[in-house]
């Protein structure tokens, strides 16, 4: 279930006209905290990542389901999806899942490793994620985030730009 404040954050997030995957980045800070706090582990950052983003979906944001990838990951995301487009707030959310299933699945990744999402790990995921989109992609995205991202934000950003810039230099 995910915390009150992260709903919060991505809803702000689409209310400022962001996309959808940038509120859903709110779920999946929440799992990689989640993971650092030792609360549970994952196998990789991925699955860390697929986690949020279920959550994300599950809690209404419209995130489509991916294109490609495994039909099963395929199957669970539009049904996750499906569960959070449909706003039902009847007897069809109150019905709870298995205590058995869910049980098994908290104690399955409490045996997983927290190490997963460090600094490196999700850097290392990053690039890599970064590296099979194009240069037109990366820029429109770019372009995007400097329309909504607001005054401030661009501020600090830029300032973050800047001391990288020093950073990288001095090496």
């Amino acid at each position: 279930m995910p915390e009150k404040a992260t709903k919060q954050r991505a809803k702000e997030d689409l209310r400022e006209g962001k996309s959808p995957s940038t509120a859903a980045g709110e779920f999946v800070r929440e799992e990689i905290d989640h993971v650092r706090e030792g609360k549970h582990g994952a196998r990789s950052p991925q699955q860390a990542i697929a986690i949020g983003l279920s959550k994300a979906r599950r809690a209404g944001v419209p995130l489509q389901p991916p294109k490609g990838g495994a039909a099963s990951t395929r199957r669970k995301a539009e049904r996750d999806y499906e569960k959070g487009q449909s706003g039902s707030s009847g007897k069809a959310a109150a019905k709870k899942g298995s205590p058995r299933r869910s049980q098994a699945r908290e104690t399955a990744l409490r045996r997983e490793p927290k190490s997963t999402v460090s600094r490196g790990a999700l850097s290392r995921q990053a690039k890599k994620a970064a590296s099979k989109r194009t240069s037109r992609s990366r820029s429109a995205a770019a372009q995007k985030a400097v329309r909504t991202k607001g005054p401030a934000a661009r501020k600090g950003a830029a300032k973050k730009a800047a001391r990288t810039r020093v950073r990288r230099s001095s090496r």
